[in-house]
């Protein structure tokens, strides 16, 4: 077991929910400083729903300059700023680490091998919740006291980066399985919950004891994906920190990349599992009228589905106004195919009027030919099942549902705002205040403290983002994130961000003119654990 002695920090003992939620509100509290803003040290109180978040843990986290020990050696008085910032960021690594495993110990103790949850589950059912967790817990242990081993050698942390990469290449490998198996963990929960009364009345019991300090046991369950992709962004925070081409650069540029691997294939493999299984429901609802389109294909996913309103008839201003001018048709929008379809009466079948392939759609905003038709877009289909063009004149619910409906239908369009390939100097950002989870296809889940570049803005509460560390996109609500108003700090998330695109893509570049050479030797690290 890991010495809970090792490192003299109080962070030992904090739930890694906790210290995550903190962590992040932390990185909130600083921008808001830097932007002017309150904080929440300045006797403004955090919105509730932050409170909520944070679980009333808003105590500082330990920081590595703190230490005694540090302190009595007198490196605060001879390290450059910087190098103290760095010193920081590898800090936070390992005590986030220690503070996971501490989480991990009590999912293990608390409810796997707590006799009173066990004796109420068949063995596949604690295989469905639980899968490898042990796995994960082992890998966490080892890369934990190489951390702590690492710290115990000096108090000037020389890296931790080796370590990292070490670990993911090595053993990090059971994160994917887990969180592949999360969909079907999520699911079996659900149902263990409805149809085991004796489980549901113990874990209740299990989550209000003291010591969980009022967290659920899923918010254990997800630790694993958390932590994984957590781990990418503190590496990825160290990667900032470095010297430019220095030896901890390239550690720090090979431990990213392996990590992005894993949280790459964990979504890939959640992702793949979940398209399947909603393209067979969805195959089941439809029903063809005439020629029949294959929906199920492994290259295929659901973008968008939805509701709008077809418009038909003479284009005035008294029909306009008619509810009979508009009926009701159903848009199912894959990655590369439409399918535009009719409700059945009893609501649980589709009949496909018309189908078309994403390549050949085309839309036309009509915002700016009156109010009348604020919330109407033309779509039209270059080439339909039929082989011929045809428009559709719809009707959306809001404006920020037609701008939704337009942006997934014609991706290439342009968007307000420029995203951040486009490298421009100063774009707009947000930061989120309020972590939110997708209910659409085209909705982007997006964490605490997450900087986003904003791509379209809708007067009806909507924003579509591209994610600074990772690029991905989609719609979320503006209710929460804050608009980052400072030059500097937009300016200075846009330097990191382009210097860890650059940092990777000229790590690939290597990588790529050396094929058919002898490969690039990895950094050497030896662990301080056996096997037994």
């Amino acid at each position: 077991m890991i010495s809970e002695g090792s490192c003299d920090t109080e962070d030992w003992n904090v739930l890694y929910q906790e210290y995550r939620d903190t962590s992040k509100q932390q990185e909130i509290e600083q921008r808001r400083q830097r932007d002017g803003l309150p904080t929440a040290g300045s006797g403004v109180t955090a919105a509730p729903a932050l409170q909520l978040q944070l679980r009333n843990s808003m105590h500082s986290l330990s920081l590595w300059q703190n230490l005694e020990a540090v302190k009595d050696s007198g490196l605060l008085k001879t390290l450059e700023p910087k190098e103290t910032i760095l010193q920081e960021a590898m800090f936070e690594l390992v005590t986030s680490e220690a503070s996971y495993y501490k989480s991990l110990e009590l999912l293990e103790t608390h409810f796997l091998k707590n006799p009173v949850l066990v004796n109420t589950l068949s063995q596949s059912d604690m295989h469905f919740l639980f899968s490898n967790i042990e796995d994960i817990m082992k890998a966490s242990e080892r890369f934990l006291m190489d951390l702590e081993h690492r710290i115990e050698e000096s108090i000037l942390i020389s890296d931790v980066c080796d370590i990292v990469h070490f670990h993911a290449v090595n053993h990090f490998q059971v994160f994917i399985s887990y969180v592949i198996n999360q969909a079907y963990q999520e699911k079996n929960y659900r149902r263990i919950l409805q149809e085991n009364a004796i489980f549901r009345e113990n874990i209740s019991i299990l989550e209000n004891q003291p010591k969980v300090k009022g967290l659920s046991f899923t918010s254990f369950l997800i630790l694993p994906f958390q932590r994984i992709t957590r781990l990418k962004l503190l590496v990825q925070n160290i990667l900032k920190k470095v010297e430019e081409n220095s030896e901890s650069e390239k550690t720090a540029i090979l431990a990213h990349q392996e990590l992005e691997r894993i949280v790459k294939e964990c979504n890939e493999g959640v992702r793949k599992m979940s398209r399947t299984e909603e393209l067979i429901s969805i195959e089941k609802t439809l029903e063809f009228k005439s020629k029949s389109v294959p929906v199920i294909s492994h290259s295929r996913w659901l973008l968008k589905k939805g509701e709008v309103q077809q418009m038909s008839g003479p284009k005035s201003t008294r029909t306009m106004r008619s509810r009979k001018l508009y009926h009701p048709i159903y848009l199912f929008l894959f990655n590369n195919l439409l399918l535009i379809t009719k409700r059945s009466s009893s609501g649980e079948k589709y009949q496909v009027l018309d189908s078309c392939s994403r390549s050949m759609l085309r839309t036309e905003d009509l915002e700016d030919q009156g109010q009348m038709l604020a919330c109407v877009f033309v779509l039209k289909l270059l080439e339909n099942q039929e082989d011929r063009e045809v428009s559709y004149m719809l009707k959306t619910e809001s404006i920020s549902d037609k701008l939704r409906w337009i942006y997934t239908l014609t991706p290439n369009r342009r968007t307000r705002f420029l995203s951040t390939s486009t490298h421009q100097p100063d774009s707009a950002q947000v930061q989120c205040i309020q972590s939110y989870s997708s209910q659409e296809p085209d909705e982007l889940s997006v964490e605490m403290a997450d900087v986003l570049h904003i791509l379209e803005c809708t007067d009806d509460g909507w924003m579509l983002g591209e994610r600074l560390h990772d690029g991905e996109r989609g719609w979320f609500p503006i209710r929460v994130v804050e608009r980052i108003k400072s030059a500097e700090v937009r300016a200075q998330n846009l330097k990191e961000c382009q210097r860890i695109q650059q940092a990777q893509e000229g790590a690939q570049g290597s990588r790529a003119a050396s094929r058919g050479r002898r490969p690039a030797k990895s950094p050497q690290y030896t662990p301080t654990w056996t096997d037994l």
